[in-house]
């Protein structure tokens, strides 16, 4: 009889040992998935030592917020959730980041990291490039719906777009 194979990652909270491969990742996956979105010359100046500092902010000012996928000592992907930023919220929490090298599509990690950084179930919004149809459609399928405002990215010229997830409803106990 064949067992099936163990999952290659674990997902942990960040911690101190986590940060600078954290910002390895969270480098190469914006230019894994954003080469032709976002400016190169904005790809090609992100420092390592700058993000991983910014992480490690991050770390002691939101303990519990955000979550590393680790294969050995790397990190493959991770998720951010957090009090939304927006002025006037449409959910009680946002979705901040959510990251997966390119490597580890289509392996179930994405969805793991999701779930682990809000709960199913929970309402929560996020931010997507406009121009992202794999993150959009990525996250309708786990209940995520375009809602209608639209802001430029930080970063870039890039337009973004935020999507809703609502409360699941309760099941009734009659």
């Amino acid at each position: 009889m064949t067992e099936a194979p163990t999952r290659a990652w674990r997902i942990t909270p960040l911690a101190a040992e986590h940060v600078h491969s954290l910002a390895e990742c969270h480098i190469a996956s914006w230019r894994e998935a954003y080469r032709g979105l976002v400016p190169d010359h904005v790809l090609d100046a992100f420092d390592v030592d700058r993000r991983a500092e910014a992480w490690d902010r991050v770390r002691l000012a939101h303990p519990g917020s955000t979550y590393v996928a680790v294969v050995g000592d790397i990190v493959v992907g991770f998720a951010s959730s957090g009090a939304p930023r927006d002025r006037a919220p449409v959910a009680p929490l946002e979705l901040n980041a959510l990251y997966v090298r390119a490597d580890w599509y289509g392996t179930g990690l994405a969805r793991e990291l999701l779930d682990t950084a809000v709960a199913p179930g929970l309402p929560c919004s996020l931010w997507v490039f406009e121009d992202n149809p794999r993150a959009q459609a990525f996250y309708r399928k786990h209940g995520f719906a375009l809602e209608g405002a639209r802001k430029v990215e930080d970063f870039t010229i890039a337009m973004q777009v935020r999507m809703v997830r609502p409360a699941r409803p309760t099941e009734s106990t009659e």
